[in-house]
C-alpha cells in the first residue's frame, strides 16, 4: 500500500455541466463512431465519479500491484502476432478476431481520446494508468459480454460499467442511445431491459480493470466468463432477432430520422 493512501479529499470538487453534456450527446447520435463526444459528456458530468473509482483502486491490493508495474495495456493489447500464438477459443484469440473484424486498435482508442484534450486525471500519474486501463479495456468488455458495437451494444456495455464505476455521464449516454434506439426499434423490442440486464450483469461481475491480462488472454473466453462471473445477456439478443426479423439492421437504427431531429 501506498504510505499516505488516496483520498477523496486529494481531488479538487468537479462541477457538471448538463447543457454541454447535451449538445455533446446529439452530435454523438449524428455520428455514432464519433468517440470523442464520449469523453465530452463523461467530462461533462461525471462530476468526482472518477476520481472515487480511482480512490478504491489505489487503494486494493490488485490497484496497487498495477500502479506499481504501469504497464501500458495498448503495447500489449495491439501486439496481433502474440494474440495469434494463443489457443483456439481463448479470449486474446477472440479479442484478436473482434478487433480485426471491427477495424479497431487499442491506440486508436488512445488517439481519439487525445484528440478530445480532456485532462481528468489532474496530472496525477497514479490516476493516469487507472483511468488508461479503464479505456483499454472497453472492447474487451465487448467481447467478454457478447454486446455488438451497434448503438444498443455500446449502450449495454455502459449500463454493465456503471454498475460497476458509477458516472453520471455513463448512464446518461447508456439510456439516451437506448432511448434513439427505441424510437425505430419494432414495438414490444425489450430495448431499454437490454441496459437494465446489462446493469445487473455489470453489479455481479468482477470489474476487470482489477484483473491481470496477461493470465486471462491464454485462458479459454467461457473459462474467463465464469472466473469474472459474467453472465450473458438475453434482451440485447432478443432485440437484434427481432429487428431482423421485420428488416432492420440493428447497426444502422440510428439514422436519418433521429440525426434531422
Amino acid at each position: 500500500m501506498t504510505n499516505a493512501p488516496y483520498t477523496l479529499k486529494s481531488f479538487e470538487k468537479r462541477r457538471r455541466r448538463p447543457l454541454k453534456a447535451l449538445r455533446h450527446f446529439r452530435e454523438l447520435i449524428r455520428n455514432k463512431e464519433d468517440t470523442t463526444q464520449v469523453f465530452y459528456i463523461l467530462e461533462a458530468l461525471n462530476g468526482n465519479s472518477f476520481q472515487q473509482s480511482f480512490v478504491k483502486f489505489a487503494n486494493s491490493e490488485a490497484g496497487q500491484k498495477h500502479l506499481a508495474e504501469k504497464q501500458y495495456l495498448p503495447a500489449l493489447l495491439d501486439n496481433h502476432d502474440w494474440l495469434r500464438t494463443l489457443p483456439d477459443g481463448s479470449l486474446g484469440r477472440a479479442y484478436l478476431d473482434f478487433m480485426t473484424r471491427e477495424g479497431l486498435t487499442a491506440q486508436g482508442l488512445v488517439d481519439e481520446y487525445d484528440t478530445s484534450g480532456i485532462d481528468r486525471d489532474y496530472g496525477n500519474s497514479d490516476m493516469k494508468i487507472y483511468g488508461d486501463r479503464s479505456r483499454d479495456t472497453h472492447d474487451m468488455l465487448h467481447v467478454l459480454t457478447g454486446y455488438g458495437r451497434d448503438a444498443l451494444g455500446e449502450a449495454s456495455v455502459l449500463g454493465y460499467t456503471h454498475s460497476q464505476h458509477g458516472g453520471l455521464g455513463v448512464i446518461f449516454i447508456a439510456y439516451g442511445a437506448a432511448r434513439e434506439v427505441k424510437k425505430t426499434a419494432p414495438k414490444g423490442a425489450p430495448v431499454m431491459k437490454s441496459v437494465h440486464e446489462a446493469r445487473r450483469i455489470g453489479k455481479a461481475a468482477k470489474d476487470i480493470v482489477y484483473e491481470d491480462l496477461m493470465a486471462l488472454l491464454p485462458m479459454q473466453l467461457d473459462e474467463v466468463r465464469v472466473h469474472l462471473g459474467i453472465e450473458l445477456p438475453t434482451h440485447y439478443h432478443e432485440v437484434h432477432r427481432m429487428m431482423h426479423e421485420t428488416g432492420m439492421d440493428p447497426y444502422s437504427v440510428i439514422g436519418a430520422d433521429t440525426v434531422a431531429a
